[in-house]
């Protein structure tokens, strides 16, 4: 049990950690903030615009466009994709952990319920004809219930598992129609941006 309990820990501190970061410190209305940057720059003022971008992903990619100034199109292309390249670990940093953990679970609970099964087997042999029903039956619900706690951690860990790899794709996708719209945009501008 204490080895799920160690699993169990260390999936609770990656799933805190990626929904704090892809919900809360990464989490932006990325067509609102394109607004406000086409705003700026349609303004004269793109160095406000680049004031803006802080150091999270979307901003990121959005600053590498706006540092492209009078750059062709395939620079700034290229300077997006690198920002790009950056960030994507980012969002995606340590999400497969909790498949991985909810796998450990299950394999940690039947392995408990295997050693649970053997050592029983192994007291009930050992036994007086009278005792054995009773330990037999000790033994089995010790060992079922390593397979219980196994399931209890693993199931809470594959639902997380899939909600934060939903949010690391939704944020990808975002950083996608962002950088597609600054490449659109300071390619147009040309070198006025």
């Amino acid at each position: 049990m204490y080895p799920i309990l160690a699993t169990s820990v260390f999936a609770l501190a990656i799933i805190v950690e990626r929904i704090f970061f892809l919900a809360i410190r990464f989490g932006i209305d990325d067509r609102a903030f394109i607004r406000k940057i086409q705003e700026l720059v349609d303004n004269g003022d793109p160095q406000g615009a680049r004031n803006l971008c802080n150091d999270t992903p979307i901003p990121r990619i959005v600053r590498a466009a706006l540092e492209c100034e009078g750059c062709s199109s395939r620079e700034v292309q290229n300077a997006v994709d690198e920002a790009a390249m950056d960030v994507l670990p980012l969002v995606e940093r340590r999400v497969h952990y909790l498949a991985m953990a909810a796998n450990v679970a299950t394999l940690l609970g039947l392995l408990g319920t295997i050693i649970g099964l053997i050592q029983s087997f192994n007291a009930v042999a050992g036994a007086e004809a009278a005792q054995k029903g009773a330990i037999l039956a000790k033994g089995i619900a010790i060992a079922l219930n390593t397979t219980a706690y196994g399931l209890t951690v693993a199931i809470p860990c594959l639902f997380f598992y899939a909600f934060i790899q939903s949010r690391a794709n939704n944020l990808v996708e975002q950083i996608d129609r962002v950088a597609v719209k600054m490449v659109n945009m300071v390619s147009s501008r040309g070198s006025a941006v």
